[in-house]
């Protein structure tokens, strides 16, 4: 009887236990119809303060009783997925600035998300939580592009607080998707902030800028990207601004970043940065006393080890408490939670990406047209270009870049299988019944030795291709080239080229002698332009760049790229690399020699600007400018132009001498006309004054000026702000 007993009670414990596991509620963070907030807060009520910690760096640990995976944060995609195998290449960022086209560049961060996402999907699938392979891309760079000597400057939007805005915001746009309710990839602003150089010392210089240049020039793309392109992270610079490591800068990272725009996401460090704070600012005495200053200055995630190696002990003396923590960790859990990582992958809209959508047939179109719009013709002397290929039975390519696999693909790469170097581009473009040949002519360093210069001599046209490369400017460590840490000393091209280019003119003679350049930035194009009758800048143009250069010089396609630097004459008309003021810096403030200004680009074709409505003669400050503008193309061939739009200020101390303000990329075909709008918001005028510390739109008469370039002047007109 007693085993009877037993036997029904412990069929009804088991049937009571299997009733209560199959009643037990889905727990919050699980529950896909809750708020992310509240997915959040459940999950964080779960975690102990050791798993907190152990989330805070990059390289986040996994908590399996929670069903939390190990994640490494650090991804790159600048120009494409990088660093993760094959991928779509696209120019490097500062030629993709170029084309003045944010539409178009949205649609290469699209592909770039959409290879992203696919190759996310092809590792999970195989349980690989790797480097690289993730979906949180620390991109794009936004920093200002003062000074030519930047090594890293390639890697940014140019010189322009605008134009960078613009174009960063877009690409912002297209990583991010515009699903509603999942990120199809984080996008990071970096570095936060006034960051360019010197590269050399970036781990303990102090850049110092006052409240007037901070927030017109080098924080007003990150708040454009904040504000209205809601990027999902900025990332934190190495260097300190006056006096304080940005790493541990509350009023950057919270006061004005959190506090005043408003930014809801996460703020990750440069890889290092807070080793840096001990180290080498020597601001803090060590780890622990940096791992408090860091999260209570706003810092959520670190790529280095310190929050997670020394943040309980920070806790445990004091420095912080676990609200801190439990603060840093809610704003990377959110971004989680908005990338899908906790939920059912078929909800997700992005899930069934897989090797068909990377590097196909359709990226690489995309890549090859940003190519095509991002090469600036700077020379065509009496119309050379475009060759007429039908007329030319042997052409001579050479140079050293002229099959440089650096060149095309420049720093924080993918790899691709298809680049098309430039022999290549101008071999298939030609086709089988044209005699081509390639020979490398120079290398960086020989001022002597030559090769295929007579040979160039035998053919009907010379295209030599010669420049910088990524190992000569970049980042610390990685263009080990070059004489200072990355960075340029001077704007001249490696003398070696420019006496191959003088020895090539010999034996070319009077044939048509066309010249490319890469390049990340302003080099000193005088030492070569009287031996070049065209001068092609290509910058670093991506796996498509071969084919594009072709498309140019044979007529296919119209050159439209725009600089978006302004091409100074020498380093000697520049202020110290290490002064910050952007007194006599840029087109905005610099007013001596220059070779080309910001904007400049020529066309095969010309164009007539008029106005179709004029702007008001006067302007309320809650009111927009808005000018009607015909474009049309009074030359023979079709083409793209980009209309800029520049504001001249009252004449007040420290503002800027004119401003790019508005542009639009029209298409016209020969004998044809466009009408485009240009909008400029009043607000959008307005500078920081220094007494009130506020934004001010001042009173007073302003000139909008349209043209191709900033020294250009088609149209103006007058008004007031009153």
């Amino acid at each position: 009887m007693k085993n009877i007993i037993y036997t029904l009670s412990a069929s009804l414990l088991i049937l009571c236990t299997g009733q209560a596991l199959k009643a037990q509620p889905t727990p919050i963070y699980k529950d896909v119809s809750q708020s992310i907030d509240l997915r959040v807060k459940d999950m964080l009520s779960k975690l102990t303060l050791e798993e907190k910690i152990s989330l805070l760096g990059y390289r986040s640990k996994a908590v399996p009783r929670l069903g939390i995976p190990a994640y490494n944060w650090w991804n790159e995609a600048l120009h494409g997925v990088a660093r993760a195998g094959e991928a779509t290449i696209f120019p490097q960022a500062i030629g993709m600035s170029a084309t003045f086209n944010d539409v178009l560049l949205k649609q290469v961060s699209t592909v770039i998300s959409t290879e992203a996402r696919a190759k996310y999907n092809l590792a999970i699938a195989k349980d690989r939580q790797l480097q690289y392979m993730g979906l949180t891309f620390w991109t794009p760079n936004i920093n200002i592009f003062r000074d030519p000597r930047w090594g890293r400057g390639q890697e940014t939007y140019g010189e322009d607080p605008y134009l960078t805005g613009r174009m960063g915001s877009a690409f912002v746009r297209g990583l991010q998707g515009d699903d509603p309710k999942y990120l199809k990839a984080s996008a990071t602003a970096k570095h936060f902030a006034v960051h360019s150089g010197p590269e050399a010392t970036r781990d303990h210089f102090d850049a110092i800028v006052d409240e007037k240049d901070l927030r017109e020039t080098y924080l007003y793309a990150f708040h454009e990207l904040v504000s209205n392109a809601h990027v999902e992270s900025v990332m934190s610079a190495y260097n300190r601004v006056n006096g304080v490591p940005n790493s541990t800068n509350k009023m950057l990272l919270t006061d004005i970043l959190r506090k005043e725009w408003g930014f809801n996401g996460h703020v990750v460090t440069d890889c290092g940065a807070l080793d840096d704070v001990y180290s080498q600012h020597k601001t803090l005495p060590g780890p622990v006393e940096v791992a408090a200053a860091a999260l209570k200055a706003g810092v959520d995630l670190d790529c280095s080890t310190i929050l997670q190696n020394d943040g309980l002990k920070a806790v445990q003396l004091g420095l912080i408490t676990e609200k801190d923590i439990d603060l840093a960790l809610s704003t990377t859990l959110r971004t989680e939670f908005k990338l899908g990582f906790y939920d059912d992958q078929s909800l997700v809209p992005y899930h069934s990406y897989g090797a068909d959508s990377v590097h196909n047939a359709a990226h690489i179109a995309v890549a090859r047209k940003v190519a095509q719009q991002s090469m600036v013709l700077l020379k065509n002397d009496k119309n050379i270009l475009p060759l007429n290929k039908a007329n030319l039975s042997s052409i001579m390519v050479l140079g050293p870049n002229a099959a440089s696999l650096d060149a095309m693909i420049a720093n924080y790469h993918g790899t691709s299988s298809k680049v098309i170097n430039f022999v290549e581009g101008v071999t298939a473009a030609v086709g089988p019944g044209t005699r081509v040949e390639y020979d490398m002519g120079c290398n960086y360093s020989d001022t002597t030795h030559f090769g295929g210069t007579w040979a160039a001599g035998e053919a009907d046209a010379a295209i030599a291709v010669i420049g910088l490369s990524p190992v000569l400017e970049g980042e610390a460590g990685d263009a080990f080239l070059s004489e200072s840490g990355g960075d340029r000393k001077t704007l001249s091209l490696p003398a070696s080229e420019i006496a191959f280019i003088k020895e090539l003119k010999k034996s070319v003679k009077t044939k048509p002698l066309i010249v490319v350049i890469t390049a990340g930035s302003n080099v000193d194009v005088a030492a070569i332009e009287p031996y070049a009758d065209a001068i092609i800048l290509a910058w670093y143009p991506g796996e498509q760049g071969g084919n594009a250069l072709a498309d140019l010089v044979f007529g296919d396609v119209s050159p439209s790229g725009h600089l978006p630097v302004t091409f100074y004459k020498s380093i000697s008309d520049l202020p110290d690399y290490s002064n910050y003021s952007m007194k006599d810096r840029t087109y905005r403030y610099y007013n001596g020699p220059i070779q080309y200004p910001f904007g400049f680009g020529l066309s095969y074709t010309t164009f007539a600007y008029s106005l179709s409505s004029k702007p008001k003669s006067i302007y309320k400050k809650d009111e927009t400018i808005s000018v009607a503008v015909n474009v049309k193309n009074t030359g023979t061939i079709n083409a793209d132009e980009v209309v800029q739009a520049y504001i001249e200020y009252p004449k007040i101390d420290r503002m800027p001498i004119k401003e790019l303000k508005s542009f639009k990329r029209v298409t016209v075909d020969k004998d044809a006309e466009q009408t485009i709008t240009l909008d400029i918001p009043v607000q959008e005028l307005q500078k920081w004054d220094m007494t009130t510390h506020k934004w001010k739109v001042y009173p007073g008469r302003y000139k909008l000026i349209l043209g191709s370039s900033s020294a250009d002047e088609k149209l103006s007109a007058e008004f007031a702000v009153k």
